[in-house]
């Protein structure tokens, strides 16, 4: 029984459910209390919900049935770190190392605490480094793109995931905290237009080990001057119908409507944004992109 509850909940985890997998992983919990590999795992639903003092209790644990297993001060260390205990972070981490010295996880766990600990109160009082995929979550096309998109438009239905995405679109660099939760991830590669590599599994456990927040991509070389071809002669005009005409101008009226709604979407005029999407609505019906807009404020603003 316990061993099915487990399965339940690594299966939850693997699809970004977090809040089943700590379920699940209860059951499990209360089924076979000694089980130290279900209060890692646990630990790791809890981090990835960034519920840090739930996965640091859960990690002592964790280390107190199984002291010589090196995971669980790897759960210790995330939770440490979390919480911005970055000493804690970094004897936890050293800790692990002792009992397995070549454990990358470990490794790149203590160097990001360290990296933490000398940065100290500087780092807390300095502003946050630009994230170079903070352009993705502008406007209100971040959300028309993750409800177009089968995947992430699932995730909608989850209020923390939600919250999630409000927070790095009034906030880029929060991005950075979220690195672990998989429907993030997912979202960002709907944003991008590009697929992220699932986490595989681990040895002795269902659930692996958090990698390291991806580096940025380097700067893309200059690109070679190429001869431009001689330019062809333009054709001549064609004539056009004062139907046409008419449409072609309540098109170009559309879009400066959607532009005025974007520009005051950021500006968090909600009700002036849906009012310019609405307009564009009515002088193109033929954009989707006008109503999706639209929906996105609704959903903004809690409706």
């Amino acid at each position: 029984m316990a061993d099915e509850a487990k399965a339940k909940g690594n299966a939850a985890f693997s699809s970004g459910d977090f809040n089943a997998a700590i379920k699940h992983f209860t059951d499990a919990i209360n089924l076979s209390p000694t089980n130290h590999v279900l209060y890692s795992n646990r630990s790791a639903a809890y981090a990835s919900l960034h519920q840090y003092e739930a996965a640091l209790s859960d990690a002592k644990k964790t280390v107190e049935l199984k002291p010589d297993w090196s995971k669980g001060y790897s759960r210790l260390g995330a939770a440490h770190l979390g919480l911005h205990q970055y000493q804690d972070a970094v004897s936890a981490y050293k800790k692990g190392l002792e009992i397995d010295p070549n454990n990358e996880a470990l490794k790149s766990g203590l160097a990001d605490a360290q990296s933490a600990a000398t940065a100290g109160a500087s780092r807390s009082r300095a502003a946050p480094p630009p994230n170079p995929f903070g352009d993705a979550f502008q406007g209100p096309e971040m959300w028309a793109k993750l409800t177009a998109d089968p995947t992430t438009r699932v995730f909608l239905q989850q209020p923390d995931f939600v919250k999630a995405m409000q927070e790095i679109q009034r906030n880029p660099s929060k991005l950075n905290e979220y690195l672990q939760d998989q429907r993030v991830m997912q979202a960002l590669g709907v944003l991008l237009n590009v697929k992220f590599k699932a986490h595989g599994g681990g040895d002795d456990m269902d659930i692996p080990e958090a990698d390291s927040p991806p580096a940025p991509s380097p700067s893309r070389p200059a690109k070679e001057e190429v001869k431009k071809p001689e330019p062809e002669p333009e054709p001549e005009p064609m004539e056009i119908t004062e139907e046409e005409k008419e449409k072609k101008e309540k098109k170009e009226k559309a879009l400066k409507e959607k532009e005025a709604g974007n520009a005051a979407y950021k500006k968090k005029d909600f009700e002036t944004a849906i009012k310019h999407y609405t307009t564009a609505m009515e002088l193109d019906d033929g954009d989707i992109s006008y109503i999706t807009n639209r929906a996105a404020v609704y959903l903004e603003m809690g409706k």
